[in-house]
């Protein structure tokens, strides 16, 4: 069993920047892909960042690259997502999320694990 406890989220306004971080516990194996999800109001879950332990493979969702940044630390089993230039449609719960995949192209269908979230608003 795996559990993902995220953390970070708040109320920020527009331009500002916020990191999440996702504490990972029960982990077994490092092949596991970490992920992030977010879901708006009256929206569907979608992918927004994925990488694995190494961190040498990141995947993002295309119209947030550049903006957003996804990490890990190893030795705190915890997962970053580093969020810049923060936009009022930035505005969900953000989820943490775990797949036993070798690969970063993740869809809500490929995840095993979810965190409970955190709520990012950004205010304009």
């Amino acid at each position: 069993q795996v559990q993902l406890v995220e953390s970070g989220g708040g109320l920020v306004q527009t331009g500002g920047s916020l990191r999440l971080s996702c504490v990972v516990s029960g982990r077994t194996s490092t092949t596991y892909i970490m992920g992030w999800f977010r879901q708006a109001p009256g929206k569907e879950r979608e992918f927004v960042a994925a990488t694995n332990w190494s961190g040498l493979t990141t995947r993002y969702a295309r119209a947030l690259k550049g903006r957003f940044t996804i990490s890990t630390d190893n030795d705190e089993n915890t997962v970053y997502l580093q969020m810049n230039g923060l936009k009022p449609e930035d505005t969900a719960v953000y989820y943490c999320a775990a797949a036993n995949t070798r690969s970063v192209i993740l869809t809500t269908g490929d995840i095993d694990y979810w965190g409970k979230g955190t709520l990012v608003t950004v205010s304009s």
